[in-house]
């Protein structure tokens, strides 16, 4: 299990190098919400390590998105990472596929991350069992499930270890790698290395439990160093 933390800043991305991928987002802009392209180039040039970059959280905009993770790559993301704010398969299906196209035609070894939220039923959008099939079909490399609203909510308030686990499973079936993120705290921790995705992603918690705080380097300590 890989330790991905969101940093928004240079500043913070120099507080988060203890973890094992660094995710260049700005919370301002939501979940998902995309930085600037020289943010992501500086916070590149910064480490040797994986750098991941949220586009946003898309309405379906297939060449809208298709262009942002684009950019995103050009920047040096080796993680692209999309949120899916709609519903509909056939439309999941084409903006996935614009992603893909958009990202490998150029760079074939950087990977496409699809997010879908946990609380799909709130927001009326995809649910990530439906996601993780489309993003498997069109060549995504990372099926992810955040909460799309903060508002105290957290992933484990709409999936259990028993749903969360299988998606794990399942995604591994598919040939998919597995990302969980959504409020998560030290707490846990352990649950989330039992159902055993590839990599959890966090913000507040190594915020103090404020996603809208700073980052601190001892927490991404503390929490790299739970995840073992």
């Amino acid at each position: 299990m890989r330790l991905l933390v969101s940093p928004s800043t240079l500043e913070e991305a120099a507080r988060s190098l203890a973890a094992d991928i660094i995710d260049v987002k700005r919370p301002a802009e939501g979940s998902l919400g995309a930085n600037f392209p020289w943010v992501i180039r500086a916070i590149r040039d910064l480490t040797d390590k994986p750098v991941s970059a949220a586009i946003g959280d898309f309405d379906f905009r297939p060449g809208g998105a298709a262009l942002a993770a684009y950019g995103a790559a050009c920047a040096g993301a080796d993680y692209i990472k999309v949120g899916l704010l709609f519903d509909g398969e056939d439309r999941a299906r084409e903006l996935i596929r614009a992603v893909v196209r958009g990202v490998k035609g150029e760079f074939p070894s950087r990977a496409v991350v699809i997010a879908a939220y946990a609380d799909h039923a709130r927001l009326s959008t995809i649910s990530p069992q439906a996601m993780a099939l489309l993003a498997a079909e069109c060549g995504a490399d990372v099926a992810m499930i955040d909460t799309g609203i903060k508002d105290g909510k957290r992933l484990f308030d709409y999936l259990d270890e028993a749903a969360l686990s299988e998606f794990t499973a399942s995604n591994r079936r598919l040939g998919l790698e597995t990302a969980l993120a959504g409020s998560l705290r030290f707490e846990d921790i352990p649950l989330l290395k039992r159902i055993g995705p590839d990599i959890i992603g966090v913000r507040g918690m190594v915020c103090g439990g404020d996603r809208y705080s700073t980052i601190r380097a001892d927490l991404v300590e503390k929490a790299r160093a739970l995840v073992g």
